[in-house]
């Protein structure tokens, strides 16, 4: 296994563990489920969500069936990620993946162990809030997808000219 896909994997297993680990502290010792919502500062409370769809409330899980199949349908999601992080030699875009890769395995298994995934920090401004109820995986896929399309749009390298094809 070369060094980029170790790293990789690492980046993965770490954001992966980071998440299960503070929704433990969220759902065990800080109780949320049960308090609600604790405020931590003017800005941000930690606010107990359970989340039985993927992004912004899309393909919601309203049976067992919708569960199981969400959870199939993220982890083909997931695996195409780890192909492509397997087969990708750029580091940036191998840290982009492992980011990706370690919140979808994270979401993944709250799916399978839930039904749901355990979402819990909430960032507003007043009533404004720019982002819905999120967790340390999505933040990671989040800002895994963001380095991915800068990367596809700001950092390609720059193209040989063509060949004139007008022979």
């Amino acid at each position: 296994m070369t060094n980029t896909r170790r790293f990789g994997l690492l980046i993965a297993l770490g954001v992966f563990l980071a998440d299960q680990l503070v929704k433990y502290i969220v759902t065990g010792p800080l109780q949320l489920q049960e308090v609600g919502q604790i405020v931590l500062l003017p800005i941000f409370n930690l606010t107990w969500v359970q989340n039985f769809g993927v992004s912004m409330g899309f393909l919601t899980a309203g049976s067992d069936a919708a569960r199981w199949a969400l959870v199939g349908l993220t982890a083909a999601i997931g695996t195409g990620v780890l192909v492509w992080l397997w087969r990708e030699k750029n580091r940036h875009d191998v840290i982009a993946l492992g980011l990706v890769l370690g919140g979808a395995a994270g979401n993944i298994l709250d799916r399978v162990r839930f039904g749901y995934v355990v979402d819990f920090l909430d960032l507003h401004f007043g009533d404004f809030r720019p982002f819905l109820v999120f967790n340390v995986a999505d933040a990671a896929i989040t800002i895994g997808v963001l380095i991915l399309l800068a990367r596809a749009l700001f950092a390609r390298p720059k193209s040989e000219p063509a060949e004139n094809v007008n022979a």
